[in-house]
């Protein structure tokens, strides 16, 4: 890519702070010029690995040559840096979620208007292979009307040791794979209006956060969406589940392993009742197999580098911000909203 290189650092240097410094170090037009972390283990890691660690992050915001910070702390401190990031003249990635609450994401996007620099949220699970083939099979009308899909992760580990099993810190799963499930399914709906949501959580392994929770969410002229997130789920279910008036669907795992089947000749299916228990039925008799056809997944691939490449090329004055501030902020209500149907047990509507 042509164009200035652009400096840039880390703060948090764990789990994801590890993984946006490869990535620095691997996209071209920008360089990694170092990280640091509160805590000091992590930056003698990152010195053993021959990355830089400042002293401080008022060492690291000082530095004029850093021109990019990506923040990949915990949740709940946030705001916090990205401000003082912002105020120190940088363009700020901050992974997900991006805020605790709506008022503390306007804080965040204030700040980035007052001193004139980019903000954006790592949204990067829209570039999952998985979610672009599922996208790509709905938008091209395959199914037909689509009018239900079902989005699911699930493990059986529960909810990771540390700061996410800590409700202070902003943890649990809606905070954690919600974010990414919702802002998938949102991208996908595009402008359609949201209309309502009910939820439910589940808290087996954690009586402070959420180790699990069910969003049934409506849309206008759109379909019913379940986006599911398990942690206690010993026999998963698909990742992927969606029919509509002329097929269905299923996408068993990240790997896209699946298939389509169409419906042709809906009337000409003449077979007989099958014995269902105790009883006979047509209605959930097979059917047959000259009305129907079967299609394997062909999957889209994908590169999650490309969220650092729309970030440089904004930067650089060639590209428009791809995770842009209102996406965010219709992400950030339906996130409240899940939260509070679950507490309330009703229907949420926007």
């Amino acid at each position: 890519m042509s164009g200035k290189v652009i400096g840039g650092a880390v703060i948090g240097y764990g789990g994801m702070g590890g993984f946006h410094s490869e990535k620095m170090q691997s996209v071209d037009g920008v360089e990694l010029l170092g990280v640091y972390d509160i805590d000091p283990e992590r930056n003698e890691l990152a010195e053993s690995r021959g990355i830089h660690a400042y002293p401080s992050r008022e060492a690291l915001l000082a530095d004029p040559k850093i021109g990019l910070v990506t923040v990949a702390t915990p949740n709940d401190v946030h705001r916090e840096i990205v401000i003082a990031a912002l105020a120190a003249g940088k363009n700020v990635i901050c992974e997900k979620p991006v805020a605790m609450d709506s008022a503390e994401l306007e804080e965040m996007i204030a700040a980035a208007n007052r001193y004139g620099r980019l903000f954006t949220v790592h949204q990067n699970r829209r570039w999952d292979e998985d979610y672009l083939t599922m996208r790509k099979i709905v938008e091209a009308g395959e199914l037909g009307n689509a009018y239900r899909i079902e989005s699911r992760v699930h493990g059986s580990r529960g909810i990771p040791a540390g700061w996410r099993e800590e409700k202070a810190h902003g943890g649990g799963m809606v905070l954690d794979w919600g974010v990414h499930l919702l802002d998938q399914m949102l991208t996908m709906m595009g402008d359609r209006k949201l209309l309502s949501v009910y939820a439910t959580m589940t808290n087996i392994t954690n009586d402070e956060c959420d180790d699990g929770f069910t969003a049934q969410v409506k849309f206008e002229n759109g379909p019913e969406w379940i986006v599911e997130v398990g942690t206690c789920n010993y026999i998963e279910m698909p990742r992927w589940y969606a029919f509509g008036n002329s097929g269905s669907l299923i996408i068993r795992n990240w790997d896209c392993d699946g298939e389509i089947v169409k419906i042709y000749n809906r009337g000409e299916d003449d077979v007989p009742p099958v014995l269902a228990g105790a009883g006979l039925t047509r209605t959930m008799a097979p059917r047959n197999e000259q009305t129907v056809e079967k299609f394997p997944i062909e999957k889209v691939k994908s590169d999650w580098a490309e969220y650092y490449r729309n970030v440089i090329a904004t930067l650089n004055g060639k590209a428009e911000i791809v995770v842009t501030h209102d996406q965010l902020r219709r992400s950030m209500k339906l996130i409240e909203a899940v939260f509070e149907s679950a507490r309330k047990n009703e229907v949420v509507k926007f």
